[in-house]
């Protein structure tokens, strides 16, 4: 197993060479980890935990997913309507220590992370076929 310094290490370049589209992924991903961490804590009864957990995750929407949102796009003020839902939700979840309320946001937080990975896979599909469809004009002057 690495050493802390280590993984830390890692982790920072991870984060320091990702793309766009990896970033936003890792940000999902740090988010579904601190739900099911909540979740599995409410289920242990362990209230601080659990509060600790789920303040990581609305701090996590806040900043992370809703803080970089640009509203003049249609997208982006649906998405900041759904975020803040999530943190109403998530404090709710922490004073009720609900977990079926967790699970309703790690739902909805899940789904938007495997659609913007789905439109992350399509977006270099589609960048690999232009590269293709330029070197081929490029290769014989005709674009044939």
């Amino acid at each position: 197993m690495m050493s802390h310094p280590a993984y830390a290490a890692y982790r920072q370049m991870s984060v320091q060479t990702a793309g766009r589209d990896r970033l936003l992924l890792m940000v999902y991903d740090g988010l579904l980890h601190a739900l099911e961490a909540a979740r599995a804590a409410i289920h242990a009864g362990d209230a601080a935990e659990s509060h600790l957990q789920l303040i990581k995750a609305q701090t996590i929407i806040r900043e992370g997913l809703w803080g970089v949102l640009d509203p003049q796009y249609e997208i982006s003020r649906s998405l900041a309507q759904l975020y803040e839902y999530c943190v109403r939700r998530l404090i709710e979840a922490n004073v009720k220590k609900d977990a079926a309320i967790v699970e309703e946001v790690t739902h909805y937080m899940r789904g938007l992370r495997d659609a913007f990975a789905e439109a992350a896979v399509r977006a270099k599909q589609q960048a690999a076929v232009h590269t293709a469809e330029g070197s081929a004009v490029a290769w014989d002057g005709t674009g044939r």
